[in-house]
């Protein structure tokens, strides 16, 4: 398998050849459902809160006299059938609801997935030459040109300190453009892979993006 090299005018450089012994990678498909959701678990804030009947700041009197109106005795304002009541069964927050993920779980589902967007010709790789400055028009040049102008783009970068200007003009520069996202190539995670449908990789990170497919 190879993977094409663009510029940022969109033009083809060069045809990287990638090992198919990377791309030989059989995974459990229960496994990438397990990782996923435990992807999703572990990012939410189980923050909600509610407030019961202790929690109410209204009074303890009785609304109404219990006998001689021919309405039902109640014991309260604060039950939940009262305005301004409190809420049954409302959600609290959760004690620490992280889930584990196996590292060598998580290495595998990487792995595969974007083995199988090698595979399907998502995986393009950017060269990125005098990226001195933001320039919005340049990125939208580029998408425009690879014909990946309405997908989801997800760009992958390195986290060296050389491209460190570079790649922070880049990430100006595009995160303005509806469905792109940016982040370094070692953050990602199999949700992003699979929310996304096309895969952008700057040629600096390109050693990164096969030590994350199995290689040295």
């Amino acid at each position: 398998m190879k993977l094409k090299k663009y510029d940022l005018e969109g033009k083809e450089l060069e045809e990287i050849t990638i090992d198919e012994n990377l791309l030989k990678v059989s995974v459990n498909h229960q496994l990438i459902k397990d990782y996923v959701v435990a992807v999703r678990k572990n990012g939410r804030q189980w923050s909600a809160n509610t407030k019961g009947r202790s929690e109410i700041a209204l009074s303890n009197s009785k609304p109404h006299p219990q006998k001689g109106t021919g309405r039902a005795r109640q014991g309260c304002v604060k039950t939940s059938h009262y305005r301004k009541g409190a809420v049954v069964f409302g959600p609290k927050p959760k004690f620490d609801q992280h889930v584990k993920i196996n590292r060598k779980e998580r290495r595998a589902a990487i792995h595969y997935l974007l083995a199988r967007k090698v595979i399907d010709g998502n995986i393009r790789l950017l060269k990125l030459q005098r990226f001195e400055e933001p320039k919005t028009k340049a990125v939208c040049r580029f998408l425009e040109a690879a014909g990946l102008k309405d997908n989801k783009v997800l760009f992958l970068c390195d986290d060296g300190e050389k491209t460190q200007k570079q790649r922070c003009n880049f990430y100006l520069s595009m995160r303005n453009i509806l469905g792109a996202r940016f982040m370094p190539i070692n953050n990602i995670s199999g949700y992003d892979l699979m929310r996304i449908q096309e895969v952008v990789v700057i040629d600096s990170a390109q050693k990164d993006l096969i030590r994350a497919m199995g290689g040295k």
